[in-house]
C-alpha cells in the first residue's frame, strides 16, 4: 500500500524509468561512485530512547575532547583564527539566528544593513567595487566567477594554475562540464609559483578567463598583476581566489587587475565547524555588477526620506529574471556572512593586519626551525602563513603519530597527490605559540629523523 506521504508511487516510478529508458533507479545514480553510494539494507542498531540517546551522543562527544584541545596545524583551506566573543553573540541573537530570508525589506532591515555592511567590506578587502551577499563556499564562489566570465567573453575555456585548491579545481570541473567549457591547467613552476611562460603559450582569443589563488594552495604569494596584463591582452577576465586574512598584508587583488576576486570566508570570525557551514566571498568590478550571481543589497530611501536597505540584485531563476538568470544560486550564507562582518568590523584594518603580521612571523619562525631541524622546503617562492616541507618519510603515518599526542600537524598532500608521500603541508595562525611551535618541530624530529 502506499502511503499519502511518499511523493512518488509504483507506478509513476514506472513510467519515469520507461520515459528515460532505465531499468531501475539505482542507474539515476550510476555516476556516483559505488564506494560512497547510500548500502541497503541499512545495517541500523536498535532504535533508542530520548535519554539513551543523549548518553550515547555524550560518550561520542568525549572522544573529541583531546582534538579540541590540540595544537592546530592543519589549513589547506580551514584555518585555525582566534573568532572573538562578539561573533558568537551576534550570530547567536535572536532575531538573526532565526530569520530565513530578507524578501521582506520593511520587516528585515537589520539584516539588510548586516549583509550591506558586510559587502561593503568584503568589496574593501578586494579591492574591487561590489560584493555580493556571498556564496556556499570557497570553491562554488570560484566556479561561479569562472561562469560570470564565459558569459561575459561568450568564450568557452578557462586557464587555471594546477596551484588552486584541489577541491576547487574537482568543484569548477563538475560546474562547467554541463555546459562544455574547456578547463586547462596552467602548471606550477619548481618554486611554488603558476609560471607565467606557459600563461604566455596558452593564452588565446578562445580563453574566457585565468584563474590563480593568492597565495596558492601551497602557500606560495603569486604575483598576479602580469597575469593579469596578459588575460586582458587576450580579452579575457582574470579571476582570483584570495586567503582573506592575507589580504591584512598583500595588495588587494582588484588593485593588482583582479576582475573578480573570491574565496573562503571561514577565517573571518567563523568557528573550524569540523568542515563546515562555511561561507564563499564573491567580489567584482563594476562592469560585472549585472553578472553577478547570488544577491545583492543596495542603500535607498523610503517615502519620507529615511535610509533603508533592500535586495537590489538577484540573479537567481525563480525570480523575474527566470530563463535570462546568470545562475541558479539560490540563497547565502546569512549567519555566516553576520560573522564575517562582525570579525571585520571588530577588527578593523590595524587589527586584521595584526592578525596577519603574526600569522606571518609566527610562520616563518616555523620554517626556520624545520630547516634548523633537518627538513627540506621543496619550494623557494616567498610564502604567508603556509608551507610545504618534506619529512624525507611517508607523511600520513607521521601526521597520525603525532595526532596521538594531541599535535594535529598538517596536511599530508598525498591526500591531494598519491605522489607526494613525504611532503606535508604546514599552515600556522597567529593561534600558535612558540611552544606549540617547538612541539611540532621535536615532534617531527622524533619520528622522522631517529
Amino acid at each position: 500500500m502506499t502511503h499519502p506521504w511518499i511523493p512518488m508511487t509504483e507506478t509513476e516510478k514506472r513510467e519515469m524509468l520507461t520515459f528515460l529508458h532505465l531499468q531501475d533507479t539505482t542507474q539515476l545514480y550510476r555516476d556516483v561512485p559505488e564506494d560512497v553510494q547510500l548500502q541497503r539494507p541499512l545495517s541500523l542498531p536498535p532504535a533508542l530512547s530520548e535519554a539513551e540517546a543523549s548518553r550515547l551522543f555524550r560518550q561520542h562527544a568525549a572522544a573529541n575532547l583531546n582534538t579540541l584541545q590540540a595544537s592546530c596545524f592543519l589549513g589547506a583551506g580551514a584555518y585555525d583564527h582566534f573568532v572573538p566573543a562578539i561573533c558568537d553573540w551576534v550570530t547567536s541573537r535572536g532575531e538573526f539566528l532565526t530569520a530565513y530570508t530578507p524578501y521582506q525589506a520593511e520587516a528585515s532591515q537589520g539584516v539588510l544593513t548586516a549583509i550591506f555592511e558586510y559587502q561593503s567590506m568584503i568589496a574593501t578587502l578586494c579591492g574591487c567595487a561590489i560584493a555580493n551577499a556571498s556564496m556556499y563556499d570557497g570553491a562554488s564562489a570560484c566556479a561561479e566567477a569562472l561562469l560570470l566570465a564565459v558569459a561575459h567573453t561568450g568564450r568557452a575555456k578557462v586557464l587555471v594554475s594546477q596551484a588552486l585548491h584541489p577541491h576547487y579545481l574537482q568543484t569548477l570541473r563538475t560546474y562547467l562540464a554541463g555546459q562544455s567549457i574547456e578547463v586547462e591547467t596552467l602548471p606550477q613552476q619548481k618554486d611554488g609559483r603558476t609560471s607565467m611562460q606557459a600563461l604566455q603559450q596558452q593564452i588565446s582569443e578562445d580563453v574566457a578567463a585565468v584563474c590563480l589563488a593568492q597565495p596558492n594552495f601551497y602557500g606560495a604569494i603569486e604575483t598576479i598583476a602580469p597575469f593579469a596584463q596578459a588575460a586582458h591582452q587576450a580579452g579575457a577576465l582574470f579571476v582570483t581566489t584570495a586567503y582573506p586574512i592575507a589580504l591584512g598584508l598583500l595588495q588587494p587583488p582588484g588593485e593588482a587587475g583582479a576582475d573578480v576576486v573570491v574565496g573562503e570566508g571561514q577565517p573571518l570570525g567563523c568557528h573550524l565547524n569540523w568542515g563546515g557551514p562555511y561561507v564563499g566571498f564573491f567580489a567584482a568590478q563594476q562592469p560585472f555588477l549585472r553578472r553577478l550571481p547570488g544577491r545583492i543589497v543596495g542603500e535607498t530611501q523610503d517615502g519620507q526620506g529615511r535610509r533603508g536597505y533592500v535586495l537590489t540584485m538577484q540573479t537567481r531563476e525563480q525570480h523575474i529574471r527566470r530563463e535570462r538568470a546568470t545562475s541558479n544560486i539560490c540563497t547565502n550564507e546569512t549567519l555566516l556572512t553576520l560573522a564575517n562582518a562582525a570579525y571585520l568590523a571588530w577588527m578593523g584594518p590595524q587589527g586584521l593586519r595584526r592578525v596577519a603580521e603574526l600569522s606571518l612571523q609566527k610562520a616563518h619562525y616555523t620554517a626556520r626551525q624545520l630547516v634548523a631541524a633537518g627538513f627540506h622546503l621543496p619550494y623557494e617562492a616567498p610564502f604567508f602563513n603556509e608551507f610545504v616541507v618534506d619529512l624525507r618519510c611517508p607523511a600520513a603515518p607521521v601526521v597520525e603519530k603525532l595526532a596521538e599526542r594531541g599535535i594535529l600537524a598538517g596536511v599530508p598532500l598525498s591526500t591531494f597527490d598519491p605522489q607526494r608521500t613525504t611532503q606535508l603541508l604546514i599552515a600556522v595562525t597567529e593561534q600558535r605559540t612558540r611552544s606549540e611551535i617547538d612541539t611540532l618541530v621535536e615532534g617531527l624530529k622524533e619520528v622522522c629523523l631517529q
